[in-house]
């Protein structure tokens, strides 16, 4: 499977070699892929699942849109870091286990601005949520990007961390 992914990607990248390096055009397509994917499951759970209404967890009562965004997260975040371990960041030497806690942590810092941007557009200024979802997934996949790179699959050489591109 990986290797249909990595194959399938790869084919469209000499139409965009003069812009962007390998990894970065990977970066894009798993991630835009995957981020498409999310707001599917967003618009799902936000229209249907949780029917515009406010979803009682028992302990705490989640507004339909913040509901729809923790279940779209929770799909995104597997695919998320299975495309970025075995796509886009395969020079990467450290251990599975370091990379997941790592990409945990970089996604979590993700998930707060989501939820922060969520809670500004839609409860604040009133916009309509699938709206603000685009425009907030628009902003975290820049920082997304620096931080899996630069952090969550960073390579190490001799003892210090370098990075690599594909090219």
């Amino acid at each position: 499977m990986k290797q249909l992914i990595t194959d399938s990607i790869d084919f469209f990248y000499p139409l965009f070699r003069k812009i962007m390096p390998l990894q970065t055009f990977r970066y894009a397509a798993c991630g835009g892929g995957n981020a498409l994917f999310g707001l599917i499951t967003y618009f799902i759970g936000y229209q249907y699942i949780f029917a515009q209404r406010v979803f009682d967890f028992g302990f705490f009562a989640f507004k339909p849109h913040i509901a729809a965004l923790f279940l779209s997260s929770c799909i995104t975040f597997i695919i998320g870091f299975v495309l970025n371990r075995y796509v886009v960041f395969t020079a990467s030497n450290l251990r599975g286990r370091i990379q997941l806690f790592r990409y945990f942590l970089s996604f979590s810092f993700n998930l707060v601005i989501n939820y922060g941007m969520l809670k500004l557009l839609v409860e604040i200024l009133g916009w309509n949520p699938l709206l603000s979802q685009v425009l907030t997934i628009g902003f975290v996949i820049g920082i997304s990007f620096f931080t899996q790179r630069h952090f969550t699959f960073r390579v190490k050489k001799d003892g210090m961390a370098e990075l690599t591109d594909l090219e």
